[in-house]
């Protein structure tokens, strides 16, 4: 069995949930006799938050990358970033690591163009829903079309991931907020919606409504698990 690595902490509820699924999968395919090997570097979520609002890129990236790099040497077979904004340094980190950084976004299309679906909308933070790297990258490298809500539904999103759900904090009045965006995004006819933000599955789930959901935590902890238990070398 390979060895997963993780950066987590961003938040650390998410991170949880990518550390319960990887260990189930991997239980659950072994018999109930193995658990998964992992190598997880959790951060302060400060040190994100902090640099995001003071728009400091560069230094993201470099402490990415040199979180990245540790996992590594610790003996991660691969890396996962357990967050969907952070994805934006992925393309740099990947390039200081000898090992494969299994892409969040590659994980999510896989699983929507089983559904053979060509239009979805995408929930998540302001920058993964407004910059490139995201929806570029599902349409340059997938051809999938992303659509994503009004600015002030974007404004809304992006208050209440930090003022709620980075707090911990899960109300019944966002969840009926979110899905009122999710059912705008179904009258411009999307087939599917990406939830991609690894809190947002802690607030929604499939059960909650009838339109195709992505739960993009989900889906990557699947995709590692795959990776762990494969034969060979990928990067």
């Amino acid at each position: 069995m390979k060895t997963i690595g993780l950066i987590g902490g961003t938040g650390w509820e998410s991170t949880v949930e990518y550390y319960k699924i990887i260990n189930k999968k991997i239980s659950e395919s072994s018999g109930y006799k193995h658990s998964a090997k992992i190598v997880m570097f959790s951060v302060d979520f400060f040190e994100i938050s902090s640099r995001i609002e003071n728009k400091d890129f560069d230094g993201m990236e470099k402490f990415l990358t040199e979180i990245a790099i540790k996992v590594e040497a610790d003996g991660a077979d691969c890396l996962l970033i357990c967050a969907n904004t952070l994805h934006m340094f992925a393309e740099q980190i990947s390039k200081e690591i000898s090992i494969p950084l299994i892409h969040i976004a590659d994980a999510t299309a896989s699983k929507i163009k089983e559904k053979s679906f060509q239009k979805v909308g995408l929930l998540g933070t302001k920058p993964t829903m407004e910059m490139p790297f995201y929806k570029n990258r599902l349409k340059e490298k997938h051809g999938i079309d992303v659509i994503v809500p009004s600015e002030a539904e974007r404004d809304y999103i992006q208050k209440t991931f930090f003022d709620e759900f980075f707090q911990g904090k899960y109300t019944a009045e966002a969840k009926k907020q979110f899905l009122g965006i999710m059912d705008k995004l179904a009258l411009q006819g999307v087939e599917g919606i990406i939830l991609g933000c690894t809190e947002i599955p802690l607030l929604i789930n499939q059960k909650d409504t009838t339109i195709a959901l992505f739960d993009t935590l989900e889906i990557h902890a699947k995709a590692a698990v795959d990776f762990a238990l494969s034969t060979g070398k990928s990067k």
